[in-house]
Order: structure tokens, then C-alpha cells, then sequence
């Protein structure tokens, strides 16, 4: 498996990091270039215990660190989910377009 994802990094290190607060109605889309790292020292200093879950020591040949170097983010914020939907009406009503909230991109 590890040799399967370093292979498919270095053949294409364009990534997308995407999160998401459903609730919230809010959303986050970063890109940029990944990298694997042989940096064992940091890999030593970030390991926690919801890693040990995976793999019970961080000098196990199968842990890897992504570097990820962000370039460019995408944000947005709408209103939750009742106040769209009431808009979404309103729109179709009144055959306009509803304000979705706020969006905007970034270069980082």
C-alpha cells in the first residue's frame, strides 16, 4: 500500500484538500502540491495517540508524511441550511437568482 500511494504522489503531486461543515454550511477547498517525506525526526515529533490507532510506533517503515505546499484556496460561506432553502423559493418565485452567500478564492 505505502509504495502504491509514493508512487501516485510523485506521478501527480497536484492535490486537492477539501473540508467541509455541513451544518455550518461552510466549505474550504485548498490546492496545491504534495510530497512525500523521509523526514523522520518531524514524523517523531507530530506522532500522537490517534495515530498509535493505525500503527503503534512511528519508526514503522509503512508511515509516511505528506508534505503538503498550498498555492490557491476557495471558501465559501452560506447561510444555513433553512435560510437557503427559503431563498432558493424566493428565487425561483420571483425568477432571480438567490444570494448563496459569501465566496471567494485565494492565492496563497
Amino acid at each position: 500500500m505505502r509504495a502504491e500511494k509514493d508512487e501516485e504522489i510523485r506521478r501527480y503531486p497536484r492535490v486537492c484538500l477539501a473540508f467541509a461543515d455541513i451544518k455550518g454550511q461552510k466549505y474550504v477547498s485548498v490546492s496545491g502540491t504534495a510530497q512525500i517525506s523521509s523526514d523522520r525526526k518531524k514524523l517523531e515529533e507530530l506522532w500522537s495517540v490517534p495515530a498509535r490507532v493505525w500503527r503503534e510506533k512511528s519508526d514503522d517503515s509503512n508511515v509516511r508524511l505528506i508534505k503538503f505546499t498550498s498555492e490557491e484556496a476557495e471558501y465559501w460561506d452560506a447561510p444555513g441550511n433553512l435560510v437557503s432553502n427559503i431563498r432558493m423559493v424566493i428565487a425561483l418565485a420571483t425568477r432571480t437568482h438567490p444570494d448563496a452567500g459569501e465566496h471567494k478564492k485565494v492565492a496563497l
